[in-house]
């Protein structure tokens, strides 16, 4: 068995340092006592955490983010696989300009895309809507959605499909029960992945959000506009607090393994 050397120890020690101080500063922020962002030097405090309680449209925004997150990253993924069988399993005219379209958000930045859906809806009377803030978040979600489930279709085994089709199941049961277990973790790693996206997403959601649809990334960017104090911090560690421990349960419940990647459990 080959082990790693001392300094390649050394150096994913220091990487992950690299990439876990500014969530651990971040946290630390959030239980100072001050009124401005500083390290709690003089004791720990959950004043900014009480904060939150006393900001509704905090705990307003996050539930319109969850909200919009899990609807707009089911409809990418609904979208996303029916397209990428067809693109792994076809040879067809235009289907590399399918996968262009498809993919094609990726190349546009987010600010011309929220100047193009702020006009657009508003054009057609869904500007400020929730209805379209979850049609802009599917198209810019659905290519990360999409890389991975026709990643998963791609390398498929269809000599399964065939017994199980020579066996008299139907298309719907062999999908059902063949297909859809096969590329469960493709489909599971796209729709996380077009989840955390759409959760995350501010540059092109501050242009068509409304103040009844707005998220919480849009709300935060509001309020440091105006305000410079430890309680943008204090909302970020319970977001990050909140995925840790969403983390830990899925992976008790059923195993980020098997879920993400495809095997068992040892």
């Amino acid at each position: 068995m080959n082990r790693n050397g001392p300094l390649a120890l050394i150096f994913t020690a220091l990487f992950l340092m690299f990439l876990l101080a500014p969530l651990l500063v971040v946290c630390a922020v959030a239980f100072t006592s001050q009124g401005y962002l500083s390290l709690p030097t003089e004791g720990l405090s959950l004043r900014w955490f009480r904060a939150i309680g006393d900001n509704p449209e905090f705990v307003r925004a996050f539930k319109d983010s969850l909200l919009l997150g899990t609807v707009s990253s089911t409809f990418a993924v609904l979208v996303a696989v029916p397209a990428a069988l067809a693109i792994a399993r076809h040879r067809f005219f235009g289907r590399e300009a399918m996968q262009a379209l498809f993919l094609s958000p990726l190349m546009v930045p987010h600010i011309v895309l929220g100047i193009a859906f702020l006009r657009f809806f508003t054009m057609i009377g869904l500007g400020g809507t929730f209805a379209g803030l979850v049609l802009s978040h599917v198209i810019i979600i659905l290519p990360f959605a999409l890389r991975l489930i026709l990643a998963a279709s791609t390398g498929m085994d269809r000599a399964v499909e065939n017994a199980a089709a020579s066996l008299g199941a139907s298309s719907w049961t062999c999908f059902r029960r063949v297909t859809l277990p096969l590329i469960l973790p493709g489909v599971a790693s796209g729709w996380v992945l077009a989840f955390i996206n759409s959760f995350d997403e501010v540059t092109m959601t501050v242009f068509i959000a409304s103040p009844e649809t707005t998220t919480l990334p849009v709300r935060l960017f509001l309020y440091i506009q105006d305000n410079i104090d430890p309680l943008v911090a204090a909302v970020s560690t319970v977001l990050i607090f909140l995925t840790v421990a969403a983390m830990l349960v899925l992976d008790r419940l059923y195993g980020l393994e098997r879920l993400l990647v495809g095997r068992g459990r040892e």
